[in-house]
């Protein structure tokens, strides 16, 4: 049996528990950037998704941020009257969308991503050198429970 396949200790289930909710209000608090520029969490979300990917399909969107194409195509006409969004149709396929970030979405991106950064760097500055060591160290293993779930989810 792989360790994917079987029965989770009750030490892994507290593990989870304990990373879900750490890194839940570590997302929030991140979320929480001074440059709102009008929009909602979802909005901005979505426009780093848009700005980060360059240029990809309305239903690739949607897969990725997992929001329902109606819930999706609202936020899209939020950001792009906003002026951060322009879509446009497929030449060869009019009923495919394809979203980029305009250059005010893309500084805005910049803003936010600046913004997080600069957050993160001052809650680090506060740790001794023993917590970043550790935080460095479990680092490789966040981003392999990100692809793995990624990876679950197509």
């Amino acid at each position: 049996m792989s360790d994917a396949t079987r029965e989770p200790s009750e030490k892994e289930r507290q593990l989870a528990e304990h990373l879900r909710v750490a890194l839940g209000r570590l997302n929030r608090s991140l979320r929480l950037t001074q440059t709102q520029k009008d929009l909602s969490s979802s909005q901005r979300e979505v426009l780093m998704a848009i700005a980060r990917a360059g240029s990809l399909r309305l239903s690739e969107l949607a897969r990725e941020e997992g929001l329902n194409t109606t819930m999706l195509s609202r936020i899209i006409a939020k950001l792009e009257a906003a002026g951060m969004v322009s879509r446009s149709c497929d030449p060869k396929d009019a009923r495919v969308i394809h979203l980029a970030a305009t250059p005010e979405g893309l500084a805005l991106r910049e803003t936010i991503r600046s913004e997080r950064n600069n957050a993160l760097l001052f809650a680090l500055g506060c740790l001794s050198k023993e917590d970043k060591n550790a935080l460095s160290a479990a680092t490789p293993a966040l981003e392999k429970i990100v692809a793995t779930l990624r990876d679950r989810d197509e």
